[in-house]
Protein backbone atom coordinates (compact mmCIF):
# COMPACT_ATOMS: atom_id res chain seq x y z
CA UNK A 1 0.00 0.00 0.00
CA UNK A 2 3.07 2.29 0.95
CA UNK A 3 4.78 1.42 -2.54
CA UNK A 4 1.04 2.37 -4.16
CA UNK A 5 1.13 5.76 -2.61
CA UNK A 6 4.52 6.69 -3.69
CA UNK A 7 3.78 5.35 -7.27
CA UNK A 8 0.85 7.75 -7.28
CA UNK A 9 2.59 10.75 -5.87
CA UNK A 10 5.07 10.60 -8.12
CA UNK A 11 3.67 10.26 -11.50
CA UNK A 12 0.07 11.51 -10.79
CA UNK A 13 0.81 14.25 -7.73
CA UNK A 14 -1.43 15.85 -5.90
CA UNK A 15 -1.81 19.93 -7.27
CA UNK A 16 -3.68 22.88 -5.86
CA UNK A 17 -7.31 23.20 -7.11
CA UNK A 18 -6.52 26.61 -8.13
CA UNK A 19 -2.87 27.37 -9.53
CA UNK A 20 -2.37 23.71 -10.00
CA UNK A 21 0.99 23.71 -7.96
CA UNK A 22 1.95 20.18 -6.84
CA UNK A 23 1.29 20.08 -3.23
CA UNK A 24 1.10 17.74 -0.18
CA UNK A 25 -1.10 14.96 -0.55
CA UNK A 26 -3.48 15.91 2.07
CA UNK A 27 -4.02 19.58 1.35
CA UNK A 28 -6.79 21.26 -1.88
CA UNK A 29 -5.06 24.74 -2.69
CA UNK A 30 -1.15 25.79 -1.92
CA UNK A 31 -0.58 27.96 0.97
CA UNK A 32 -1.11 31.47 -1.61
CA UNK A 33 -4.50 29.72 -2.58
CA UNK A 34 -5.42 28.69 0.39
CA UNK A 35 -5.33 32.75 1.68
CA UNK A 36 -7.94 33.53 -1.45
CA UNK A 37 -10.91 31.02 0.17
CA UNK A 38 -13.42 32.85 1.47
CA UNK A 39 -14.81 31.98 5.01
CA UNK A 40 -17.85 33.02 6.41
CA UNK A 41 -16.23 33.36 9.90
CA UNK A 42 -19.85 33.11 11.10
CA UNK A 43 -20.27 31.42 14.78
CA UNK A 44 -22.32 28.68 15.18
CA UNK A 45 -24.06 29.96 18.29
CA UNK A 46 -24.78 33.70 17.54
CA UNK A 47 -26.78 35.45 14.91
CA UNK A 48 -25.28 35.09 10.98
CA UNK A 49 -26.74 35.63 8.00
CA UNK A 50 -27.86 32.21 7.09
CA UNK A 51 -29.18 31.60 10.25
CA UNK A 52 -31.67 34.98 9.67
CA UNK A 53 -32.33 33.32 6.34
CA UNK A 54 -33.52 29.96 8.09
CA UNK A 55 -35.65 31.64 10.28
CA UNK A 56 -37.49 32.78 7.58
CA UNK A 57 -38.15 29.49 6.46
CA UNK A 58 -38.53 27.07 9.29
CA UNK A 59 -37.51 26.88 12.67
CA UNK A 60 -33.98 26.73 13.65
CA UNK A 61 -31.48 26.45 16.81
CA UNK A 62 -28.92 27.18 15.00
CA UNK A 63 -27.14 27.89 11.69
CA UNK A 64 -23.40 27.93 10.31
CA UNK A 65 -21.92 28.10 6.49
CA UNK A 66 -18.38 27.62 6.55
CA UNK A 67 -17.42 28.97 2.83
CA UNK A 68 -18.77 32.06 0.83
CA UNK A 69 -19.88 30.40 -2.28
CA UNK A 70 -19.03 33.10 -5.27
CA UNK A 71 -18.56 32.45 -8.85
CA UNK A 72 -15.10 31.36 -10.30
CA UNK A 73 -13.91 31.79 -6.28
CA UNK A 74 -11.86 29.21 -4.77
CA UNK A 75 -14.41 28.33 -2.73
CA UNK A 76 -16.61 27.24 -5.79
CA UNK A 77 -14.01 25.04 -6.89
CA UNK A 78 -13.75 23.40 -3.89
CA UNK A 79 -16.90 22.40 -3.84
CA UNK A 80 -17.12 21.29 -7.65
CA UNK A 81 -14.69 19.35 -6.93
CA UNK A 82 -15.73 17.12 -4.53
CA UNK A 83 -19.04 16.98 -6.22
CA UNK A 84 -18.43 16.53 -9.93
CA UNK A 85 -14.59 15.56 -10.23
CA UNK A 86 -14.96 12.47 -7.70
CA UNK A 87 -12.75 13.92 -4.88
CA UNK A 88 -14.74 12.70 -2.14
CA UNK A 89 -11.87 13.64 0.00
CA UNK A 90 -12.55 16.81 0.31
CA UNK A 91 -15.42 16.29 2.23
CA UNK A 92 -12.95 15.23 5.16
CA UNK A 93 -11.03 17.93 4.87
CA UNK A 94 -13.81 20.30 4.81
CA UNK A 95 -15.19 18.32 7.87
CA UNK A 96 -11.67 19.14 9.84
CA UNK A 97 -11.89 22.83 8.89
CA UNK A 98 -15.15 22.99 10.62
CA UNK A 99 -13.27 21.48 13.55
CA UNK A 100 -11.46 23.72 14.03
CA UNK A 101 -14.11 26.58 13.97
CA UNK A 102 -16.86 25.08 15.99
CA UNK A 103 -16.59 23.62 19.68
CA UNK A 104 -20.10 21.82 20.25
CA UNK A 105 -19.94 22.29 24.31
CA UNK A 106 -21.91 24.23 24.65
CA UNK A 107 -25.14 22.44 22.70
CA UNK A 108 -23.97 19.33 20.69
CA UNK A 109 -26.94 18.28 18.91
CA UNK A 110 -27.95 14.64 19.14
CA UNK A 111 -27.58 13.36 15.99
CA UNK A 112 -26.18 14.44 12.47
CA UNK A 113 -28.21 13.86 9.51
CA UNK A 114 -26.91 15.04 5.89
CA UNK A 115 -29.74 16.12 3.14
CA UNK A 116 -29.82 12.73 0.45
CA UNK A 117 -28.92 11.97 -3.23
CA UNK A 118 -31.41 10.44 -5.06
CA UNK A 119 -30.31 6.85 -5.32
CA UNK A 120 -29.98 6.99 -8.92
CA UNK A 121 -27.57 9.92 -8.63
CA UNK A 122 -25.55 8.42 -6.00
CA UNK A 123 -24.95 5.68 -8.27
CA UNK A 124 -24.13 8.12 -10.83
CA UNK A 125 -21.77 10.05 -8.91
CA UNK A 126 -20.03 6.69 -7.71
CA UNK A 127 -20.59 8.17 -3.59
CA UNK A 128 -22.98 10.70 -1.44
CA UNK A 129 -20.61 14.16 -1.13
CA UNK A 130 -21.68 14.32 2.41
CA UNK A 131 -21.54 11.06 4.02
CA UNK A 132 -17.40 11.24 4.20
CA UNK A 133 -18.23 14.89 5.89
CA UNK A 134 -20.74 13.57 8.37
CA UNK A 135 -18.66 10.71 9.39
CA UNK A 136 -15.26 12.61 9.95
CA UNK A 137 -17.59 15.30 12.21
CA UNK A 138 -19.28 12.69 13.89
CA UNK A 139 -16.31 11.01 14.75
CA UNK A 140 -14.66 14.20 16.14
CA UNK A 141 -17.74 15.49 18.05
CA UNK A 142 -18.80 11.97 19.14
CA UNK A 143 -22.48 12.66 17.40
CA UNK A 144 -23.82 9.99 15.49
CA UNK A 145 -24.61 9.94 12.05
CA UNK A 146 -28.08 8.57 10.21
CA UNK A 147 -27.73 8.19 6.34
CA UNK A 148 -31.15 6.42 6.48
CA UNK A 149 -33.93 8.68 7.99
CA UNK A 150 -34.06 10.79 5.18
CA UNK A 151 -34.67 9.51 1.23
CA UNK A 152 -34.86 11.73 -1.81
CA UNK A 153 -38.00 10.62 -3.60
CA UNK A 154 -37.15 12.66 -6.46
CA UNK A 155 -34.65 12.69 -9.25
CA UNK A 156 -33.39 15.70 -10.81
CA UNK A 157 -30.43 17.49 -12.35
CA UNK A 158 -28.11 18.95 -10.19
CA UNK A 159 -29.23 22.17 -8.47
CA UNK A 160 -26.01 24.29 -10.11
CA UNK A 161 -27.37 23.32 -13.27
CA UNK A 162 -31.06 23.94 -12.75
CA UNK A 163 -33.15 27.50 -12.92
CA UNK A 164 -33.88 29.25 -10.19
CA UNK A 165 -37.79 28.60 -11.40
CA UNK A 166 -36.77 24.89 -11.38
CA UNK A 167 -35.03 25.15 -8.06
CA UNK A 168 -38.03 26.00 -6.33
CA UNK A 169 -39.92 23.14 -6.87
CA UNK A 170 -39.38 21.00 -4.34
CA UNK A 171 -42.46 20.09 -2.73
CA UNK A 172 -42.47 16.24 -1.79
CA UNK A 173 -38.84 15.80 -2.39
CA UNK A 174 -38.24 14.18 1.02
CA UNK A 175 -39.70 11.08 2.67
CA UNK A 176 -38.59 10.11 6.55
CA UNK A 177 -37.85 6.52 6.96
CA UNK A 178 -37.99 5.99 10.64
CA UNK A 179 -39.18 7.26 13.77
CA UNK A 180 -37.39 10.11 15.62
CA UNK A 181 -38.96 12.40 18.01
CA UNK A 182 -37.76 14.48 20.95
CA UNK A 183 -34.12 15.17 18.65
CA UNK A 184 -31.71 17.57 18.65
CA UNK A 185 -30.61 17.42 14.36
CA UNK A 186 -27.89 18.63 13.11
CA UNK A 187 -28.62 18.41 9.35
CA UNK A 188 -26.01 18.95 6.92
CA UNK A 189 -25.88 20.03 3.19
CA UNK A 190 -23.45 21.09 0.96
CA UNK A 191 -24.46 24.36 -0.89
CA UNK A 192 -27.45 26.49 0.59
CA UNK A 193 -28.65 28.78 -2.30
CA UNK A 194 -32.22 29.71 -2.00
CA UNK A 195 -33.10 27.33 1.34
CA UNK A 196 -36.36 25.53 -0.68
CA UNK A 197 -34.50 21.87 -0.43
CA UNK A 198 -33.24 22.19 2.83
CA UNK A 199 -36.95 23.70 4.36
CA UNK A 200 -38.80 20.93 2.87
CA UNK A 201 -36.36 18.51 4.75
CA UNK A 202 -36.81 20.14 8.06
CA UNK A 203 -40.76 20.54 7.54
CA UNK A 204 -40.40 16.77 7.17
CA UNK A 205 -38.36 16.28 10.13
CA UNK A 206 -40.57 18.50 12.50
CA UNK A 207 -43.99 17.09 11.46
CA UNK A 208 -42.68 13.56 12.66
CA UNK A 209 -41.96 14.20 16.26
CA UNK A 210 -41.01 16.79 19.23
CA UNK A 211 -37.46 17.76 17.12
CA UNK A 212 -35.48 20.79 16.95
CA UNK A 213 -33.15 21.53 14.12
CA UNK A 214 -30.02 22.94 13.37
CA UNK A 215 -28.11 23.28 9.97
CA UNK A 216 -24.52 23.29 9.08
CA UNK A 217 -23.56 23.44 5.36
CA UNK A 218 -20.02 23.19 3.57
CA UNK A 219 -20.95 26.64 1.40
CA UNK A 220 -23.55 29.79 1.49
CA UNK A 221 -24.31 31.06 -2.09
CA UNK A 222 -25.66 34.48 -1.28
Amino acid sequence: MIRKHMFLDLFFPNRCLHCNMIIDANLLTCTLCFEKIQFTHFDYFEENTLKEICKTLFPIENAYALLQFEKKSVSQKIIHELKYKGREKTGKILAHWITERIDFKNGKPDLIVSIPLHKKKQKERGYNQLHLFAETLSEFYNIPFDHEIITKVHYSKAQALQDKKHRLKTENLFSINKNISGKHILLIDDVFTTGNTMATAVWQILTKGDNKISILVMAMDK
